[in-house]
């Protein structure tokens, strides 16, 4: 059993900051979800095409991630984390001010570019300035973005979007995204330890990366993490809303009442993931995911408590395993290849999940925007099957990590 040890004042303002760069990117990324039966309805679009919608971010934040993994590790890392922010807030703003499909598809491709991109710096902020015993609690904090978005952000957006129009969310990102960008500017220190190790040319450091056995297992494993949540995620509001029977006012309330759960149970995650063995508490997630994903895709018109109670379950799942998983991840490159590494491992999260999503909408067929989705159950025995794999990889990572530590 692992200690985690104290953190400092300023290692707290740097979970706060990178806690509220997650909210803002994940906010951003999750909206498209929720929003995605009113953008169907009112761009008059096939669930093919809003699987492009949400598979252009994820290609493009997966190019961009191995570009940016050319020379991640050679800048300060927060004038990396600046640089990108602007150009995600750019992109939200396109997003907001998007009137068709093809400009839609081009303003999430921007966004992709940037944003996809901030969580793997944050990664490598966060495994420069933080023992392998105190990441499990900050990627619980961090994440804890993640539940904020859906305690707040998706309810307060969706309210939003149902009183104007589907854009107004993405001028509210931008509007708080502009304010955190300045607060770093003026509160975070440099990170640029890593700059005194001695490394290889830029590209040549990329694939060298790239083509380390030992980190190869890190980025499957990743890979098989993504392509599970993709599958389902972006169908999640048309499912609700055409084959669960529920109304679009009834969403915000759903959004709410999960997202405050993933908010109590990241915290304990964390922990947990500090004190006890990484893989044994991803591994039990794993399988309550397993079984809230068989429920939740043979659901037939239930009320909404009984959604809620399922989809509590299934995000409870989702949260538990992502934060041992993340915390594996970040303590397997050495530190002179940790910006290549998680710039590599997210542009192969996105890139799988950009894939997940364009199949996804090649199985959900829709008759008309207003039909209920059909194959839904299919994609739950692909998620079920994908999460069981993944089991497996991460055991791996779990074994290559501990021999690591323990040499």
């Amino acid at each position: 059993m692992q200690q985690a040890t104290t953190l400092t004042p300023y290692q707290k303002i740097v979970i706060l900051l990178l806690s509220l760069t997650q909210f803002t990117v994940v906010l951003d990324f999750m909206l498209m979800s929720p929003l995605g039966d009113l953008l169907i309805k009112e761009l008059k679009i096939t669930p093919s095409q809003f699987g492009i919608v949400v598979s252009s971010y994820a290609i493009a934040a997966g190019v961009s991630g191995f570009f940016t993994a050319s020379f991640a590790d050679k800048f300060d890392r927060k004038k990396l984390l600046l640089v990108f922010y602007a150009g995600f807030i750019l992109g939200t703003l396109l997003c907001g001010i998007s009137s068709s499909f093809e400009f839609l598809v081009f303003a999430r491709i921007i966004t992709g570019v940037f944003g996809g991109v901030i969580s793997s710096i944050s990664l490598a902020i966060i495994a420069d300035l933080f023992t392998i015993n105190q990441r499990g609690r900050v990627m619980s904090f961090i994440q804890m973005g993640f539940g904020m978005s859906q305690i707040l952000g998706i309810p307060l957006s969706l309210f939003i979007a149902n009183s104007w129009n589907w854009k107004m969310p993405f001028f509210m990102i931008v509007g708080l995204a502009v304010v955190v960008f300045l607060v770093i500017i003026v509160y975070m220190k440099p990170v640029k330890e890593h700059l005194n190790l001695e490394r290889l040319p830029a590209l040549q450091h990329m694939f060298q990366t790239f083509k380390n056995k030992n980190y190869q297992i890190g980025f499957v494993a990743t890979m098989f993490m993504s392509l599970g949540g993709y599958l389902m995620m972006p169908w999640g509001s048309a499912y609700s809303v055409n084959n669960i029977g529920i109304s679009q006012d009834e969403l915000p309330l759903m959004f709410m009442v999960v997202g405050l759960v993933t908010f109590a149970i990241m915290p304990i995650a964390g922990i947990l993931s500090d004190k006890f063995n990484k893989f044994y508490v991803f591994a039990a997630s794993s399988i309550l995911m397993v079984i809230s994903v068989l429920i939740y895709t043979q659901l037939p018109k239930v009320s909404l408590t009984m959604l809620i109670l399922v989809n509590v379950l299934m995000m409870m799942g989702i949260m538990a395993r992502m934060i041992p998983s993340q915390a594996l991840a970040a303590s397997i490159p050495e530190m002179k290849d940790r910006g290549a590494f998680m710039s590599i491992n997210s542009s192969l999260q996105q890139l799988a999940g950009g894939i997940a999503a364009l199949i996804g909408g090649w199985i959900v067929i829709q008759k008309d925007e207003m039909s209920p989705l059909e194959n839904f159950d299919i994609l739950g025995y692909l998620v079920v099957a994908i999460i069981l794999i993944n089991i497996y990889l991460t055991y791996r990572v779990h074994q290559y990590v501990t021999s690591k530590n323990q040499a």
